[in-house]
């Protein structure tokens, strides 16, 4: 969905999310205590957010929320995130694409 590409490269991070999911809560809150700035596209409250799930899933994003992507690239999910947070690559990867100065 060529949406969906703009939306990923228009910022360093993006999420995508649902307020009624608690995961997407976590990650949303991880990186906003790691001093990130990311934006957040909200399924279950923007227009066309079905379509964007939709796009998600065939990207092979299961579930599909929360998903994120640093620099335009797809990181996966919370267990991905997670992953990456806990063997100390995700702060260098924010740092690569500016958003992390610290």
């Amino acid at each position: 969905m060529e949406k969906l590409q703009t939306m990923v490269y228009e910022k360093p991070v993006v999420i995508f999310s649902k307020n009624s999911c608690c995961m997407s809560h976590t990650i949303k809150t991880l990186f906003l205590d790691f001093g990130v700035n990311p934006t957040i596209y909200e399924l279950d409250e923007i227009n066309r957010g079905k379509e964007i799930e939709q796009a998600l899933a065939q990207l092979g994003c299961s579930p599909t929320v929360p998903v994120v992507f640093i620099g335009g690239q797809l990181v996966g999910g919370a267990n991905q995130v997670m992953s990456l947070h806990l063997n100390r690559s995700l702060v260098p990867m924010l740092k690569r694409v500016g958003a992390l100065w610290v």
